[in-house]
Order: C-alpha cells, then structure tokens, then sequence
C-alpha cells in the first residue's frame, strides 16, 4: 500500500504544481519561440455587419448604462444593430429598455423577451435565431465596452479558419478589496496566457464580458452550458480557431466580497466533471497539436485541482511517519490551509495570506460544483453578485 499511497501522492502533486506553475511557465517559452511569426494580422477594413447581444436579466440597476456605452461604438452606423435580450426580466429593465427604443429611434434597437427563464445560453440561443447579420458580438448588461471594440473584434477576423475572437476584459475596482485585488491578479495572468494560446493555434476558454462570431456558424449549446468554455472548444473541435485580440476592450467591477466571488465560481463549476476531459478527441495530439496541450495543461490540470489536493493530503497523512520529506509536506499543507483559516477569521489584508485564501475559495467552490452535479442542484441561471454591479 506504501507504493501506492507514494503514486497517488506524487500524481497529485504533479497536478497541482504543473496547473499553477508549471503550464504558466511552460506556455511563457512556447510563446517567445514562436513570437515572430505568429502575430495576429488584423484587417480593419473588415466591417461586415454585426449585431452587438446584451443579454440581461432583472439589469435595472445597469442596463441604462450600457444603451448609453453601447450606441458610442465607433461602427458604422448603418452595418451595427443592437439587440437586448431579458431572460424573463421581472424589475424595471424591459421598461427602461422599451423607453430607451422610444427615445433613440434613429437607431437600430430592439429588445427581445424570453418567456421562461433558463438562463444566459438559452436566452442567446433564442435571440440569435432574430438576427440577420454577418456577426453576432455578445457582452453583458455590466460590462463596459471600449469605443473601438466591435472594429477590433471585426479585424480579428482576417482568416475563414478564425471563428471565435474574444476582448480583454479589465476590472476597474481592483484596490476596491483584497477579494477584487487578488481576482484581478488571477486574471491579468490568465489573460497572458490566452494571449499566447490563441496566437499560437486557439484559446481553450472565452470570456463572457465580450466575444463575437460569425451568425452562420453559431451553435445552440445546451442551456447548462457557458460560451466562455463550450464555444472555443466547439470550434477547436472543428478545425477551427478560437482567438484573443486584446485590443478590443471591455471593463466591468470584479467581485468585492467573498461571497459574490465564491457564488461566481461555484457557477463556473456547474459542469466542471464534463470538462476535465469533455471529448476523447482532445488526446489526438497528430490532429489537434498545440491545443491536445493546451486543453490539458491549462484546463484539465486546474478542473483536477480539487481532487489532486484531496488525493495529495490523504496520501500524504497515510505517509507521513515515513520520512521527514513527507512529514515536512503534510505540515506545509496543513500550514497552508491554516493560513487561509486565518484569512477567514481574522479578514486580515496581508497581500499573500489573502491569494492563499483566495486559491482555497476557488478549490472549494470546484467542490461545490461537483456537490451540486451529483445532487443534481447545477442549474443554467443564477443571480448577479451584486458587487459588480
């Protein structure tokens, strides 16, 4: 048994370090050797028409806004169209949207009522079957977009073999709290890695604040399921590209406090088993190349986390009278975990105690989401954190 508690232990451990340290580094040299001639090209006299999707539900508090941001987009006016969907909307927000119509009819916008509410992805699904131009670009009700995003997006489209083109989202609160401190410092350095992802072949996950596609080539995905993780796959899947132009903007609040970021995690995870491995083609490295890769040190590693730092302490309790390695191993964990109880306790800002406690927040909530799977609690909607609004 001692052989195999040191397999699990070692196999967990590799998990762990190669997700959070290992691939980073890994793409970070992959990157600087194909820099020179894997830059994206983009083209910007490609302006075909688009129709810019908010989906929004119960938004009263932010849907004024964002009519306001959108219908600023330096587009042609006569090529963009604007298109509100409310997944059931029960506040003020079909309101607010209808007199908005009312008072702006010079331009193109309507609004798009979803009778029962299942959530973002079947909101999506039910309004793009409305929409007649070339681009679908989809951003949500709390997300702020740059001037110059939808020309950004459109000029990343310079290939037939680009289907999905994501922007960069940047959060405008990140001295806000220690939690919106340390989500940004997650994502600037996810972010990074997209960047290459993409530039080399695809990325392995979107972004929801802004994203666009060709209205052809849309896909009804299951209700349950997220653009941000289903499309880029979808279209690797296909021999397609799935890329990140950073350039086209978009800004939103991170969560402030710990629940509405414990909240949005656990909502990711709603289907985290179907994604540790979501199609055995994945492993075809001769078809796939760069993305068999990426999809697995990116995606996998970090979908596995919550069982790896189960496996890795259990292993690790059954040896720990082995040898001063192992016991020295399990006292770091433990110190490790303690150190986030401690966060919890005392809401102490120390910098690194709270990445520490944001890591364990985002471990736990994979647990969750496995909890709500089998239980079967995962559900397709879920209510806004309202610190980011």
């Amino acid at each position: 048994m001692e052989v195999l508690y040191k397999i699990l232990f070692f196999i967990s451990a590799f998990i762990i370090i190669w997700a959070m340290v290992g691939y980073p580094i890994s793409i970070k040299i992959i990157g600087r050797l194909y820099k020179k001639n894997r830059e994206l090209k983009k083209d910007y006299s490609h302006q075909p028409t688009v129709t810019v999707m908010v989906v929004a539900h119960n938004e009263e508090k932010v849907i004024l806004g964002k009519l306001n941001n959108i219908i600023k987009l330096d587009y042609p006016q006569h090529k963009i169209e604007f298109l509100i969907t409310s997944d059931n909307s029960t506040d003020k927000t079909n309101d607010i949207v209808t007199e908005f119509i009312n008072e702006n009819k010079h331009l193109n916008i309507r609004l798009y009522e979803v009778k029962a509410r299942k959530g973002k992805t079947n909101a999506q699904n039910e309004a793009s079957r409305t929409v007649t131009t070339d681009f679908i670009v989809m951003t949500d009700a709390n997300s702020m977009m740059d001037k110059d995003s939808v020309k950004e997006l459109m000029a990343a489209f310079s290939a037939d073999d680009i289907a999905y083109v994501t922007g960069r989202l940047s959060f405008v609160n990140k001295e806000a709290s220690d939690i919106s401190g340390a989500q940004s410092s997650y994502w600037d350095s996810d972010v990074a890695i997209r960047e290459i992802e993409g530039r080399i072949q695809t990325i392995t996950a979107g972004n929801g604040a802004l994203y666009a596609c060709r209205t052809k080539e849309y896909y009804e995905f299951n209700p349950i399921q997220s653009h941000d993780t289903a499309m880029p796959l979808f279209y690797a899947l296909q021999g397609k590209r799935a890329i990140a132009n950073h350039d086209a903007k978009v800004y939103e609040k991170a969560g402030e406090v710990v629940e509405d970021e414990f909240g949005r995690k656990v909502r990711m995870n709603r289907l985290i088993l179907n994604h540790i491995l979501p199609d055995l083609k994945i492993l075809n490295v001769f078809k796939y190349k760069w993305f068999t890769f990426f999809y697995l040190g990116h995606r996998t590693s970090r979908y596995l986390l919550w069982f790896s730092h189960f496996i890795l302490l259990l292993s690790n309790a059954f040896l720990v009278t082995g040898s001063w390695f192992y016991a020295l191993m399990f006292i770091s964990q433990i110190l490790f975990y303690g150190l986030a109880i401690i966060k919890l306790i005392t809401k102490t800002s120390n910098k690194y105690i709270t990445l520490i406690y944001y890591y364990c927040v985002t471990v736990f909530a994979q647990w969750v989401g496995v909890r709500n799977i089998l239980t079967g609690k995962a559900k397709p909607f879920w209510e806004k954190a309202e610190s980011t609004r």
